[in-house]
């Protein structure tokens, strides 16, 4: 992961006494090739967020450190505020940002998930791609009924085992630790003080309970006002401008509004541009009509041909990183990882040939199916990326599973269920990889019958990527369900991933003799 770039955001409970915050960004600036960006401190929450980047080795043990240093001088037993938690280093995620994948952050998380579990004796779980559990992919599942709760269950509870550490909590609590996309945390007070009308817009707001795509929310009482807090954790999804929106509505229903908001921690610039489109109805805005993006890409061009003239005629430089750990003697990335990048990339094209038809007068009366199929592709896309890592991790967790002790009969038996756990895991991310791909075999069907005539090879590749996916993820399916001591769960699964195999080969024959007819190819 030569020049590659990682994004670390660790939340510290502790915000009211800033020699204790300034103690940890101090352990965390002792490491060589970090540079600290931003830290937002709430004496509500009683929270203290920071962001720090460098190369990954770097950033690595700057999170080390400062989850040591954290251990030391934050003690939950005394510990108050709005914000839920379970740790004195609450949760650690890891973003990629540049020259680097997720798997590579999801290793990244589960190497210093076991340094903290063996060297400070703190409960770890892992979260988000790097989740071992398919309830764990989600933080607030890790942190239901904070530190005063797991601190209880950890010690006969199954369910609250940690992935490492010991099975029991200390004064320092537990910590989550894991690998995610970009998401921005941002909050929104109201004109009143009344914390009950914040938990219903959160309540309409959030995905889980019925609300938007891709928003977390709860209600909470701050600085004498009731705020809405959330986690966006895909902008370009679910735009930020349509999410202050629906909470404006809501607090009408209310008779309040929106007094003001914030952001904890960076935004990415895109986010913002995306509110002002959004807000501005810039239909046909490009972003290379704003003046620094033209500039920025001028200077890219023209460090991108000066790379060309010394790279070998026909080869477009791409990131390696996949392809060489894909290459190396490691066993992951493997097989259901690359079935997962297939499918994204099939993503990628459906959403060209989309593209590529919007606009033209020649399709115009198509122009509102291809939006569509170009906004589901995107979002297929980012789940499809997404199960790159979440199949390696998956695959990770059953080797971890196999290497727990067995030393005695409770061993064997936490043992065996911690590894049908995890086997059943590693069976249900190709499984949706391949209802991902299936669902993409449509959408391209669409793209080649309907879109643009000069992409339908385009579209034809997109729908071969996709069926190649759904082969290896139904191999990965199969492979896993067979070691399922739970009979009926595994011939379901076999069941499902048949059926998928039965419905893409129907389909990708017929799409190619759609486009041979139509594109009068021979």
């Amino acid at each position: 992961m030569q020049n590659s770039l990682i994004e670390c955001v660790p939340n510290f409970s502790e915000a009211r006494r800033p020699e204790v915050v300034e103690a940890i960004a101090d352990a965390i600036n002792t490491v060589g090739g970090v540079r600290i960006l931003d830290r937002h401190s709430d004496l509500d929450h009683n929270r203290t967020v920071m962001t720090f980047v460098g190369s990954p080795d770097s950033v690595e043990e700057a999170a080390f450190r400062a989850i040591s240093h954290a251990a030391e001088l934050i003690d939950l037993e005394q510990h108050t505020g709005e914000h839920p938690r379970i740790g004195a280093t609450d949760v650690v995620p890891f973003i990629p940002i540049s020259g680097a994948s997720m798997d590579d952050c999801v290793k990244m998380a589960q190497r210093l998930g076991q340094r903290v579990g063996e060297e400070l004796d703190i409960p770890v779980y892992l979260y988000e791609a790097a989740a071992t559990r398919q309830e764990r992919i989600n933080l607030e599942n890790i942190r239901r009924g904070q530190y005063e709760r797991i601190k209880e269950e950890i010690k006969t509870n199954p369910d609250r085992k940690p992935d490492f550490g010991p099975a029991k909590v200390g004064p320092a609590g537990a910590t989550i630790i894991g690998a995610r996309p970009f998401l921005i945390a941002y909050n929104v007070y109201l004109t009143t003080d009344d914390k009950t009308i914040a938990d219903n817009i959160a309540r309409a707001v959030r995905h889980s309970s019925g609300g938007l795509r891709y928003v977390k929310a709860l209600g909470m009482q701050v600085d004498g006002r009731a705020q809405v807090s959330m986690n966006l954790t895909n902008f370009r999804r679910t735009p930020i401008a349509l999410v202050v929106e629906m909470i404006r509505r809501e607090a009408a229903r209310y008779g309040v509004a929106v007094h003001h908001s914030e952001l904890v921690g960076l935004i990415p610039q895109d986010a913002l541009i995306n509110a002002v489109v959004w807000h501005l109805q810039l239909d046909q805005f490009e972003s290379d009509q704003i003046l620094e993006n033209r500039l920025f890409s001028i200077i890219q061009k023209s460090d991108a041909a000066e790379e060309k003239s010394t790279s070998p005629k026909g080869i477009f430089p791409v990131d390696q990183g996949f392809l060489n750990a894909l290459a190396s003697k490691e066993p992951t990335p493997g097989g259901g990882s690359a079935s997962a990048y297939a499918g994204a990339m099939a993503a990628a094209l459906v959403a060209m040939v989309a593209r590529v038809t919007i606009g033209k007068k020649k399709y115009l009366e198509v122009e509102d199916q291809m939006r569509e199929i170009a906004d589901r592709s995107v979002i297929l896309l980012d789940e499809l990326n997404e199960a790159v890592s979440k199949d390696s991790a998956a695959f990770d967790a059953v080797m971890d599973a196999y290497r727990l002790p067995k030393d005695n009969e409770d061993e064997k038996i936490q043992r065996s269920d911690q590894i049908q756990a995890a086997t059943l895991l590693a069976a249900q991310i190709p499984l949706q990889v391949a209802k991902d791909a299936l669902e993409l075999m449509e959408l391209a069907q669409s793209a080649a019958l309907l879109g643009n005539l000069n992409a339908i090879s385009d579209a034809g590749s997109a729908a071969a990527l996709a069926g190649a996916a759904i082969s290896g993820a139904a191999l990965n399916v199969r492979i896993n369900a067979q070691e399922l001591k739970d009979i009926k769960t595994a011939r379901e699964l076999i069941d499902q991933i048949n059926e998928l195999e039965r419905r893409a080969t129907n389909l990708l024959n017929e799409i190619q003799s759609q486009i041979r007819e139509r594109g009068n190819l021979s």
